[in-house]
């Protein structure tokens, strides 16, 4: 069983969610609704959708401020954002791209042109997250198509450090027979 793309719908008008719900669910996604930007943070605490369709104008918080609060956090900012609005001068979709959004689509719009821009977002966002690795030596191949043990690839493109030691399966591969380790670390051991 495939697992659906989940897109959180972000408006403050009840009938847009309403249309939105709708178009995505007869495509095979899966949706959730939040009329406010408030409400669209709360939800992104728990759970991380796939793509994130949210409007500019709403009142409280409007979608550009919520954009960024997305983008400054660690686990939510990775998450695509298509700006679905009304305003549509070049300014307001300037901003759009300068807060984080990977699209901009105004409304009113055709429905096959916004599948589409969401289509390929999320295997955009797929992509992104794989990384080619060797299945014999498990190296990493990065970007500029160097390989790199895993863990100097995941320091060099995270905040990641790592400390090295020995697990007991490799402890017995290197030093074949190393009861007086496992004596030392582990004086209950029996024979």
């Amino acid at each position: 069983m495939v697992n659906k793309s989940l897109i959180l719908t972000v408006d403050d008008k009840p009938q847009n969610l309403q249309f939105l719900g709708k178009l995505l669910s007869n495509n095979g996604y899966e949706v959730a609704m939040a009329q406010s930007g408030a409400q669209a943070l709360a939800f992104v605490k728990s759970e991380f959708p796939d793509l994130i369709l949210l409007d500019v104008m709403m009142p409280e918080m409007d979608g550009y401020e919520v954009c960024e609060k997305l983008k400054t956090g660690l686990p939510t900012r990775h998450i695509p954002v298509i700006f679905l609005t009304a305003k549509s001068d070049a300014q307001a979709i300037v901003k759009g791209f300068d807060v984080g959004g990977v699209d901009y689509v105004t409304k009113p719009f055709h429905s096959a042109e916004l599948l589409a821009r969401i289509k390929t977002h999320i295997e955009l966002k797929t992509l992104r997250g794989l990384l080619p690795m060797c299945s014999h030596c498990k190296k990493i191949r990065d970007d500029k198509g160097f390989w790199n043990d895993v863990d100097s690839y995941l320091e060099t493109h995270s905040h990641l450090t790592f400390t090295h030691g020995i697990c007991p399966a490799c402890m017995d591969k290197l030093y074949k027979g190393y009861d007086w380790y496992k004596k030392r670390v582990q004086p209950d051991t029996k024979e």
